[in-house]
């Protein structure tokens, strides 16, 4: 999770234009890539569960593979 918010502020500094350019760099899979930042999308109590080990039992990565919502109050995963 830690690789997706670096790779994220690597977007929006301009360090890196596309997915595509932080995998090669990386030499891993773009969907990978993709699948790390979308869990930057998150709501950060979500995160800081993950990052704990307290993570609700629902929420497993077919879970967050699955469309969530972007709204972090809508985020409920049981």
């Amino acid at each position: 999770m830690a690789r997706g918010f670096r790779w994220r502020k690597l977007l929006e500094t301009g360090h890196f234009a596309t997915i595509q350019e932080i995998a090669e760099a990386e030499n891993i899979n773009p969907s990978y890539v993709s699948w790390l930042l979308r869990m930057t999308l998150l709501a950060p109590e979500i995160v800081e569960a993950i990052l704990a080990g307290t993570q609700p039992a629902g929420l497993t990565r077919a879970t967050v593979m699955k469309p969530f919502p972007l709204e972090w109050q809508r985020q409920v995963f049981s």
